[in-house]
């Protein structure tokens, strides 16, 4: 079965005498674990095509999160709160108020306590799948809760403020009243883009296609517009900044600092594994020898393994954003929609150059990744080592000898040596910077 998501939506009107004149976007809900065949960035998708649409300003975010969860983590929330951090296009609903544990409520989040919004919250208790499966109508389905609230030794006091029928009426009147809010600036930008276009159609008054001369003239103001939006979309721009949706420059920055870190954390890493790696590297490096200090070339292969790993993220942000910059350069060629062959052989061109430097930034991505496998630098500040330490205890004791720096004390057991009574036993060491000493116990004596 296809549990997958898709960005074409599905419109359904829905004609009756008992419902409001409103338009909603139903969106999918935060995916965390893929099931079925979803990909492994489902949840990345969704949160995408989520934010497509509550970025917008003109759009009202309706919040939707069960009682019965802690509302400190509720996903739709934190969504509204990125895009609306002051709460003034968000409606809070609460739902599944007859599902929660006895002797708890959600008075204070209804009341507009815990998290507030400008616009506040409005409780609703639906029908349950048995209720469903028992065929209990709509109807019947509102009496019960009306009935509900106004039994609710918590809720009676706000009955006539929850239910379904009150959030109707909430989303007609706020519909109303944001659409009264936000026209003034949509009648401006409205003109904004009417005097665009006119001024766009005067530059074509006096054009004659016949000529050679213009046309070519023509053509090259059409080439470097397209140019000039690419590199706005990519590069940024203080000027007619879109408020709508991310630019490709934009996405493209996301990508590096939040998909990249995302599908790093997403490798797999096992911490017994690893440390099983970890011994069996040191012990096929000493082989019949009994080593006292663990060897650097068993450290440099877990290093390295580690460090290889690296390819996949690398390369699947690599095919991200090679996706960025087609899609970006589908959308500068919409200038061009007048001139559908020069339009569609423009970003021929272009999509295949970027296709092109796909391969060779590929192919540097490895050879940066090979680079820093080839040599591990061990003498490096984020490495504790001999030489290191010996630095930094001569930056914390200016006054000692270097001979009397102690570099790292502790315990230290050998064992499988044959000479020693007992098998394996436990001695206290001592490692300064010109020797190595071990007593009987930690006194030193």
């Amino acid at each position: 079965m296809n549990k997958g998501i898709s960005s074409i939506p599905i419109n359904l009107r829905v004609y009756s005498p008992h419902v409001l004149n409103l338009t909603l976007i139903d969106l999918p809900g935060i995916t965390k674990v893929p099931v079925g065949d979803q990909p492994p960035d489902i949840e990345y998708q969704i949160r995408e095509m989520i934010m497509q649409f509550i970025t917008r300003e003109n759009c009202l975010i309706l919040a939707v999160t069960p009682a019965n969860t802690d509302l400190a983590n509720s996903d739709a929330l934190k969504l509204a709160k990125e895009v609306d951090p002051q709460g003034l296009r968000t409606i809070g609903v609460i739902t599944k108020l007859d599902l929660m544990d006895e002797g708890t409520d959600a008075r204070d989040v209804l009341e507009n306590k815990l998290l507030p919004l400008r616009r506040g919250y409005v409780g609703v208790v639906n029908r349950s799948q048995k209720d469903i499966d028992g065929k209990k109508d709509i109807k019947s389905a509102m009496l019960a809760e009306r009935k509900f609230f106004l039994s609710h030794p918590a809720y009676r006091h706000i009955a006539d403020r929850m239910g379904t029928p009150h959030l109707q009426k909430v989303l007609n009147q706020q519909l109303t009243n944001h659409i009264r809010d936000t026209l003034p600036n949509f009648r401006n930008k409205l003109q904004g883009q009417l005097l665009s276009i006119e001024h766009e159609v005067e530059a074509y008054k006096n054009f004659k296609p016949e000529d050679p001369t213009r046309k070519t003239k023509a053509l090259l103001q059409m080439v470097q517009q397209f140019a000039v939006d690419f590199e706005k979309r990519i590069e940024g721009s203080g000027d007619q900044v879109d408020t709508l949706e991310l630019s490709g420059g934009a996405k493209i920055n996301r990508i590096f600092h939040e998909r990249f870190p995302f599908e790093i954390v997403k490798m797999e890493f096992n911490e017994k594994e690893l440390r099983r790696e970890i011994s069996y590297a040191i012990k096929n490096i000493h082989g019949i020898r009994t080593g006292l200090f663990t060897p650097d070339m068993a450290f440099e292969a877990i290093v390295k393994k580690q460090i290889v790993k690296l390819k996949g993220p690398s390369l699947k942000s690599v095919d991200l954003v090679i996706q960025e910059l087609i899609n970006t350069v589908k959308k500068c060629t919409k200038k061009l929609a007048n001139f559908p062959r020069l339009c569609e052989e423009t970003e021929r061109i272009v999509a295949n150059h970027i296709r092109e430097r796909e391969g060779k930034t590929k192919d540097q991505v490895l050879l940066l990744i090979d680079i820093q496998v080839s040599y591990i630098n061990t003498n490096h500040e984020d490495f504790i080592g001999f030489a290191n330490a010996q630095q930094r205890s001569s930056q914390v004791h200016k006054k000692t000898t270097i001979g009397n720096q102690v570099i790292r004390k502790g315990w230290l057991t050998i064992s499988n040596i044959g000479i020693m009574k007992g098998g394996s036993k436990g001695y206290w060491f001592v490692l300064t910077a010109e020797s190595l000493s071990w007593y009987k116990d930690d006194e030193e004596k």
